[in-house]
């Protein structure tokens, strides 16, 4: 089979889970991107994945909506940013790994954090204190952050973090 037929078969979600096994551990790294990206790639073959060589299949793994709980919280402590980016991202991430997560060197890491929607309500309570701006700023962006911490951030230094907290607010005041 060529490459590209490996990497159509690796497209479609209406491959058997047993061709897609297989193909997760195809020796080009394109065929097995794809393989991360189907979501109805097996949980086993997403777990191989997640300690595959290239970050772009890991990362593509932790962005997939089938990708179990277990393996994101596996995936949150990948050594590559990009990875835990896109852990960070994920609305099926578990909250302890969106906790350790929150706490990441990486800004960007807590911008994602900031900005999921899973993200408890506690760990954006926490992040609303965070010495990035970017990250108050998808703080007070976020539908989930309750009132009280927008109310907070309403007063916040930063004139991006205060506009989008108003915008926030003003969106739920909107819906009552």
């Amino acid at each position: 089979m060529t490459r590209d037929e490996r990497i159509e078969l690796a497209r479609k979600t209406s491959t058997p889970s047993e061709a897609l096994a297989q193909l997760a551990r195809d020796e080009n790294d394109t065929v097995r991107w794809y393989v991360a990206r189907n979501t109805s790639t097996p949980p086993e073959a997403l777990a191989a994945l997640a300690r595959d060589k290239d970050p772009g299949v890991r990362w593509t793994v932790a962005l997939n909506p089938s990708t179990p709980p277990e393996i994101l919280g596996e995936l949150s402590r990948d050594k590559c940013d990009d990875v835990r980016w896109r852990v960070a991202q994920n609305p099926s991430t578990p909250p302890e790994a969106l906790a350790q997560l929150s706490r990441d060197g990486d800004p960007n890491v807590r911008w994602y954090v900031a900005a999921n929607t899973s993200t408890p309500l506690e760990i954006l309570a926490q992040l609303s204190r965070d010495k990035n701006d970017y990250v108050r700023r998808y703080v007070a962006a976020n539908h989930s952050t309750p009132p009280e911490v927008l109310l907070i951030l309403m007063v916040d230094d930063n004139k991006d973090v205060r506009e989008s907290s108003e915008k926030n607010l003003s969106r739920r005041a909107l819906k009552l």
